[in-house]
């Protein structure tokens, strides 16, 4: 059985961008995150420690944007799915970060999805 997470539309602020008007200005992007645990019980019982504690999720997203300016959303997209790959040791990961920047479109988007390489 596979138990899949998802947060939907994660607001974060972040400095991105190639040019330097976009350097200037933090930006607003909408992150979608799904994600499976590793290895959990048939029966959570209803604890927390059981599963991944996805408020800590949300939180460490926030936080790796927050760590540096960045040119591309693929290059944050990549610095997230590795980092919460590795530190939740997840079985795989895939996100999705849309960027509001180009005239008459509603968004540019970049999706990764990582698996874990089985070392824990």
């Amino acid at each position: 059985m596979e138990r899949i997470i998802s947060i939907k539309s994660q607001s974060i602020v972040t400095t991105i961008g190639v040019f330097k008007e976009e350097q200037s200005v933090a930006q607003q992007l909408l992150c979608d995150l799904s994600f499976a645990a590793p290895y959990q019980p048939e029966n959570l019982q209803d604890d927390l420690a059981a599963t991944i504690d996805y408020a800590h999720v949300y939180q460490r997203i926030h936080e790796i944007a927050g760590e540096h300016p960045r040119k591309l959303i693929e290059t944050l997209a990549d610095d997230i799915t590795l980092s919460l790959l590795r530190e939740f040791k997840l079985r795989w990961i895939e996100l999705t970060i849309r960027k509001f920047i180009l005239p008459n479109t509603e968004y540019v988007a970049v999706k990764v999805r990582r698996e874990s390489d089985g070392e824990r």
